[in-house]
């Protein structure tokens, strides 16, 4: 076949989601790229780094370590340039921990021995009480993987009673079928977080040994399956440590460039989270450091100035109040990561353990001494 149309017609057509993508990606010459770039890489890299695989791989790399002053001042003025100096206040509320996965990583993990817990609708509209006398209108809806016990029936029985109290609902629950999140769409769902953990095949099998998330190619293909939907906003991830966190960063970049391009109408985030201990949970593989998150936030800024970036309290005080100017636009405060939580916390129900654990008040406070906006809400849908 030379007529070059149709050629271009038929690779569009192979082309069904990003597993297709990713199957022609060589993860072992990526990572031989990554670990070879060199000085004038990301040289050049910093003169043109918006939307260009290349330069995000060159600005991940361990040659990009010694521009990192240079990367933090480009992050901050491409953030301030697009998103001023406001910052988004969400905070998760943990519906289940029920689960039918085993992932070693993971509190809420099958095997382990901890007492399982599904909020019912009372026992939602008393957590979200104190939720909201924090100032928050926005909310991350929160689960473990147990599709026929908190499944689509259980959501769309709760999504409309949190919806009254919320201006704007994202989930983050196991990987649900296009017409399943076209339903949630209709209920009032706005936003779907959907993290891959790793985007090495060999490592993700390693730790998700049972359940229908041990199926990594049905988790790659999620995020088509929101875009179609019409999810206003989609959120990427990877638990940095499971694999080699410059790969994977690398990698969910790939994800996200295929994403922006081929669902244009929707808009998208990243979150960052460390490997946090646990329950039965496992080491970090290749360790993370306080700089090396620093540069993946500058990176991924250079690479996209629209990308909303979410910090998380798995990180520290100080760490965060440093993080917060340098590209990030949705954080967390006053967390709880166990079902009813927020009106009687316990230990037991916890799915990792948070790092930051100040009032939200105190960490808006921290914000406008720095010149920083916390926005409490920010989106209405009869806007």
């Amino acid at each position: 076949m030379n007529n070059p149309d149709a050629k271009k017609a038929e690779q569009q057509t192979v082309t069904k989601s990003f597993v297709d993508v990713f199957k022609q990606l060589s993860l072992s010459d990526l990572k031989l790229k990554l670990y070879s770039s060199t000085a004038e890489d990301v040289e050049r890299a910093l003169l043109k780094p918006t939307g260009d695989l290349e330069s995000l791989l060159a600005l991940l790399s361990p040659a990009a370590e010694p521009y990192l002053e240079q990367m933090a001042q480009q992050s901050v003025a491409l953030t301030r340039q697009r998103f001023g100096a406001s910052i988004g206040m969400y905070i998760p509320l943990y519906l289940s921990n029920l689960c039918a996965n085993e992932c070693d990583y993971c509190g809420f993990t099958m095997s382990n021995k901890i007492k399982r817990k599904t909020l019912s609708q009372r026992e939602i509209l008393d957590e979200i009480k104190p939720i909201k006398s924090m100032g928050y209108d926005s909310i991350l809806l929160v689960s473990g993987e147990h599709e026929t016990k908190v499944g689509v029936p259980y959501f769309k029985q709760m999504l409309p009673l949190i919806r009254q109290h919320f201006s704007y609902v994202a989930m983050e629950v196991q990987p649900l079928e296009e017409q399943d999140y076209r339903e949630l769409v209709a209920e009032g769902l706005d936003a779907v977080m959907l993290y891959q953990e790793t985007y090495n095949p060999l490592t993700y099998k390693a730790h998700h040994t049972r359940g229908k998330k041990s199926d990594f190619a049905y988790r790659l293909e999620s995020p088509d399956r929101v875009a179609k939907s019409g999810v206003d906003k989609i959120g990427l991830g990877v638990l940095l440590g499971l694999d080699d966190w410059r790969l994977d960063a690398l990698l969910m970049g790939h994800h996200l460039a295929y994403l922006e391009r081929t669902y244009w109408r929707s808009r998208f985030s990243i979150s960052l989270p460390r490997l946090r201990p646990c329950t039965g949970g496992v080491a970090p593989k290749v360790e993370l450091t306080d700089k090396g998150l620093v540069q993946m936030i500058c990176a991924f800024r250079l690479f996209n100035q629209q990308l909303e970036i979410s910090l998380s309290t798995r990180e520290t005080p100080k760490l965060r109040d440093n993080l917060f100017a340098l590209g990030v636009t949705n954080v967390s405060a006053g967390s709880s990561t166990q079902p009813g939580g927020y009106v009687e916390p316990n230990t037991e129900l916890d799915q990792f353990e948070i790092s930051d654990e100040r009032s939200p008040d105190l960490v808006a406070n921290v914000m406008l001494a720095r010149g920083l906006n916390p926005v409490w809400k920010d989106w209405e849908t009869g806007w």
